[in-house]
């Protein structure tokens, strides 16, 4: 897709989180993969003193960035902390407005945001102000505990953009216009999971003993995570393989803090506690996927599953569940295997399956990797969003 200069659509990307997180990782990917001769890029982040969000935009090539105040977050604040940052409403109050006077002076066409509550509502508002289109990217499914700002910026919405068709169909469900919900799948950069690094730095730094099957699990750890019953699958695995290990990577989620203790316990019970490692947040992830011999996660409606991806492009096979978006990740029996939610038996024979067979793990292996070359690039999402960038503005 070619334009001339004076053809470029002109787009500007939101993006209020101070500490990058996948959300913002994944607009950075986008932002990095446009195309220069087709669009002209924005960004407005928020500065700080430690806001490395706002210093990954700023290395960006060829975007304008623009500094702004978004205020303080207020997601799962208590009351009395919403009415201290009622102070900070003020300066961030006319930090929007001279973004929207940005946006007008620029003639910027679409604003793309992320779901996060601050972000949201600012592309609702600044749409509202400037007569820009808002875009909305749900990295999450819709739920009843969204905010009203959430909601009503949906609402206001030209474009829900859904990271998977299940996330983008929960929107349809949860009455939004099925004319302005779509689906981009989400992408991980293939170069930077190397499937030749070795094994052993990943397994001596668990401290796993020499030729015990390896399980790994990434991700925040929370009950919809599925590592309660993961460890459950892993009490009738070790009935066959007595010395299996299964890293659980990965610190609570903020709003669920004690899982961990919580899993600790759970594992003890079962008789598996000195089979369980729990690495808390580890930056080493692919260290670590090298390590395994199996990649499981059975988490339940999953919105995308990045770490899938991560994994598969790691050449590892991945057992997981047959709901949510995984599926549209994670094809059954050609890079993995899933299995029915609560469906513990069936979870442990997949993990067995592929314990038991080195050849069918390389298989997989393999196919993983070329499906993420193939499916889920950068410049393939990039690619995806330039044309809906293009239906919006038809």
């Amino acid at each position: 897709m070619h334009y001339s200069l004076d053809k470029r659509r002109r787009v500007l990307f939101i993006n209020s989180a101070l500490h990058p997180g996948a959300d913002t990782w994944i607009h950075f990917q986008i932002l990095r993969n446009l195309p220069r001769d087709g669009f002209e890029l924005h960004a407005a982040g928020q500065p700080g003193s430690s806001a490395p969000a706002f210093d990954e935009l700023r290395a960006i090539p060829n975007i304008a960035l623009r500094p702004t105040n978004f205020g303080p977050s207020l997601w799962q604040r208590s009351k009395l902390q919403k009415i201290g940052g009622i102070a900070g409403a003020l300066p961030a109050a006319a930090s929007l407005l001279g973004l929207a006077a940005y946006i007008r002076r620029h003639r910027i066409e679409i604003l793309h945001s992320t779901d996060r509550p601050r972000d949201a509502v600012a592309c609702g508002v600044l749409a509202s102000l400037t007569g820009a289109k808002a875009l909305i990217h749900a990295h999450v499914n819709y739920g009843d505990w969204m905010s009203r700002g959430v909601t009503w910026a949906l609402g206001r919405a030209d474009a829900i953009v859904g990271v998977s068709s299940y996330t983008a169909k929960s929107f349809e469900k949860a009455g939004y216009r099925p004319d302005r919900v779509h689906a981009v799948l989400n992408a991980i950069e293939p170069s930077r999971w190397d499937p030749s690094l070795s094994p052993a730095p990943g397994r001596t730094s668990l401290g796993v003993p020499d030729g015990a099957p390896l399980i790994v699990s990434v991700a925040r750890l929370f009950r919809e995570k599925g590592h309660f019953e993961l460890l459950s699958a892993l009490s009738l695995v070790k009935q066959k393989y007595s010395n299996v290990r299964l890293a659980i990577v990965g610190s609570d989620y903020p709003a669920d803090s004690g899982t961990t203790q919580a899993l600790k316990e759970h594992a003890r019970e079962l008789g598996v506690g000195e089979n369980v490692m729990f690495t808390g947040q580890r930056s080493d992830i692919a260290l670590l996927l090298a390590a395994c011999d199996v990649f499981s996660l059975p988490s339940f409606e999953e919105p995308f599953g990045l770490v899938f991806a991560e994994a598969m492009a790691m050449k590892r096979p991945v057992v997981a569940l047959t709901n949510g978006g995984t599926p549209e990740v994670v094809e059954h029996g050609k890079c993995g295997l899933l299995s029915l939610p609560g469906d513990v038996d069936a979870l442990a024979a997949n993990l067995l399956r592929l314990l038991g067979d080195p050849a069918l793990r390389t298989q997989f292996g393999e196919y993983g990797r070329s499906r993420v070359e193939q499916h889920f690039t950068p410049q393939r999402m990039a690619s995806d969003f330039a044309t809906l960038y293009e239906r919006m503005l038809a």
